[in-house]
């Protein structure tokens, strides 16, 4: 059998499912989109009358697999443009018309035919024959997608399907796949009771108390690490007159993402970000070069407009809050700064056990602000500032802001996905707008730099990757329920309420499972909640002053004295704090 890159695999692969469902839907005419290769495998967008489901899945499977057997050959054929149109209209096949009016005059086109009754627009390559194709492929899913990406334009379905060069590769995928199904956040948050979803608010999460819990924890962490690092917090008003938004640029760069309202014949705009206000709040004081650099935290509600189409559980919402903050500084202590922030940024990561961190760099994009002497120094300065911090990097060419080159920390988690959480964004535009000065050591007046910087980002978004990075299993010190007392029998109901309350003055989250079911169920229920410690009483630790201790995943008890759970709760509390701040 011939050998072909996996993209060429892919790729074929998609022209044989296309024909696949040609030839099963004969009745009616199947449009074909495109159908590119992705990671893991590829895709089509189609559009025709049946509504695709997962029995048509497996049907569209075994077609595919009888396609191969069938043997066909794959043809590439060089036609003009008129040629081209021609042949394509004589199939109703409208949506490539569309692409091929859109080749640019002089380039070449081809198309590929697919033993005798098939043929497709495309350049290639292509492998020889449909029977140098492996079986390892899987249909997964069908979901919506606008031709071209246009919401205006017709939604097309849209088929998943993965492929790879061996059946265990292929298998390890999909095992991949149900491990990140289980750690879902969506669905482990309604399981934990963590937060819910509402149509009244559209991708607007409602944090539940024990999700408050974790919310609330992660906020007090992040302060913890302020005081170490030296941040000020403020807070911000949420509803802002649209002048402070042309100051920024905002409201001519991003005003598709903003909410609007009119108040007092007055056009105002809900914030999608604190930096105007830090800007402004900068402004109206006046400081020297003793004050910097000046660091706001700003745990400011925000809201952002994002399509219906993008929007998924806690990763992509309306509504969120960041651990956000500004810093204000000489350009001359730009890198001391970088280098500051990415002591705390990867401190932080590796107290929430992520080990495995990327660093890309994003320089100017090309709907920007700014002379491009500007954008220089400021992508110069970045840059040396990571070359010192002798951590490596990759190059995202124009993925800056619009008002500055920046970088972007992704972190693995437990199942080895990247995720951005980090951003560390420079900014030499936003002073300038703001007319922002402090007064230097020679008394003159001189134009700060900005650092826009988030660690963990939007904190909803953050509980949603940790929730999947931890299982629902959080640490002691961010667990809602770090404890659940359980009682045999009512005789010892007494001493199980009495531990509650010495646990409970201790600060230590603990309740009692007082409820009349079985001990079976009671620890059931408290392993499928994913509380850290169960503790049980029942007359040997009543009479002995011990509890039985069964860690979450642990199948094992222990029996301690309430002295030493004591001292092992207050230890593991400790752990809200890294270590190199206790």
């Amino acid at each position: 059998m011939a050998k072909y890159e996996l993209d060429t695999i892919r790729h074929s692969s998609a022209h044989l499912m296309a024909q696949a469902i040609t030839e099963l839907f004969p009745t009616e005419t199947v449009k074909l989109g495109i159908g590119p290769v992705i990671e893991n495998g590829f895709y089509y967008d189609i559009e025709m009358l049946t509504k695709l489901t997962d029995e048509h899945l497996g049907l569209i499977e075994e077609k595919m697999k009888s396609l191969i057997k069938a043997a066909l050959p794959l043809t590439r054929h060089e036609v003009s443009k008129e040629e081209a149109l021609k042949l394509f209209a004589s199939k109703g096949q409208t949506l490539k018309l569309e692409l091929i009016r859109d080749i640019p005059e002089g380039e070449v086109i081809s198309y590929y035919t697919q033993g005798e009754n098939f043929f497709d627009l495309c350049t290639g390559p292509h492998v020889e024959n449909t029977s140098h194709l492996p079986n390892f492929f899987k249909l997964q899913h069908t979901a919506g997608a606008y031709w071209r990406g246009d919401v205006s334009r017709p939604m097309l379905q849209r088929v998943y399907a993965l492929c790879f060069n061996s059946k265990d590769e292929l298998k390890a995928h999909l095992n991949f796949l149900e491990e990140a199904k289980k750690r879902d956040h969506r669905k482990l948050g309604k399981d934990l009771g963590l937060f819910i979803f509402d149509p009244v608010a559209p991708a607007s999460p409602f944090f539940m108390p024990k999700g408050t819990i974790i919310y609330n924890g992660l906020v007090e962490f992040m302060r913890r690490i302020y005081s170490k690092y030296g941040y000020q917090e403020v807070i911000t008003p949420q509803v802002l007159d649209v002048d402070l938004w042309h100051t920024s640029g905002h409201y001519e760069k991003y005003k598709e993402n903003m909410y609007f309202t009119n108040i007092d014949e007055r056009e105002f705009a809900l914030k999608p970000m604190n930096c105007p206000c830090h800007m402004l709040m900068f402004s109206h004081h006046r400081y020297s070069y003793r004050d910097l650099p000046l660091r706001f935290a700003d745990f400011g509600r925000l809201h952002r407009y994002e399509k219906s189409g993008v929007v998924a559980g806690l990763t992509r919402v309306r509504t969120f809050c960041q651990d956000d903050a500004h810093i204000f500084l000489a350009s001359a202590d730009i890198q001391k700064e970088v280098l500051h922030l990415m002591d705390m940024f990867f401190t932080c990561y590796k107290h929430f056990g992520f080990e495995k961190i990327k660093i890309g760099f994003s320089t100017r994009p090309e709907m920007r602000v700014g002379s491009d002497e500007t954008w220089d120094q400021a992508e110069n300065a970045l840059r040396s500032a990571l070359d010192s911090s002798g951590h490596d990097y990759f190059i995202n060419e124009g993925d800056g802001a619009f008002y500055g080159p920046k970088i972007d920390i992704q972190i693995a988690d437990a199942i080895g996905r990247f995720h951005q959480l980090g951003t560390i964004q420079l900014d030499f535009q936003l002073p300038d707008r703001f007319d922002l000065k402090f007064t230097n050591q020679a008394g003159e007046m001189e134009r700060p730099v900005v650092i826009h910087r988030a660690l963990l980002g939007s904190l909803e978004r953050f509980v949603g990757v940790y929730l999947e990075h931890v299982g629902g299993a959080f640490p002691f010190w961010l667990s809602p329920d770090q404890a659940v007392i359980i009682p045999i029998a009512e005789a010892h109901l007494g001493a199980a309420d009495t531990l509650c309350k010495e646990l409970k003055a201790l600060g230590f989250r603990v309740r009692v499972d007082d409820r009349n079911e079985s001990m079976g169920k009671k620890t059931r229920e408290a392993q499928t909640g994913k509380v850290p410690y169960m503790l049980v009483l029942g007359d040997n630790e009543v009479q002995n002053g011990t509890v039985s201790v069964r860690k979450y995943g642990e199948m094992k008890s222990e029996v301690m004295s309430l002295a030493d759970i004591k001292a092992v709760f207050t230890k593991l509390d400790s752990e809200k704090t890294p270590e190199k701040f206790r």
